[in-house]
């Protein structure tokens, strides 16, 4: 079984986030939730509710790591350009 849904996630910001998730169940019965857009960003739960909880939670677990990357990143990148 294959479902596709759409999930709003509210960011720490107060901003609402809507991504496309893929859920698939799995031959053990487990329901696998992926979230395309967000390159490893998978998770699981049996019975599909917990997937779905799952997965909210690993995007919002994601887009904090990449948050704080970003930051990190931007603050020790320097580069100097001759003109």
């Amino acid at each position: 079984m294959r479902s596709i849904a759409n999930l709003a996630i509210i960011c720490s910001t107060g901003s609402i986030m809507k991504l496309r998730v893929i859920i698939e169940k799995d031959e053990t019965g487990y329901y696998v939730a992926e979230a395309p857009a967000l390159p490893g960003c998978v998770s699981q739960g049996k019975p599909l509710q917990e997937a779905r909880t799952n997965i909210r939670e690993a995007i919002a677990g994601w887009v904090a790591v990449m948050n704080r990357k970003a930051k990190q990143h931007h603050a020790h990148t320097t580069h100097e350009v001759a003109v």
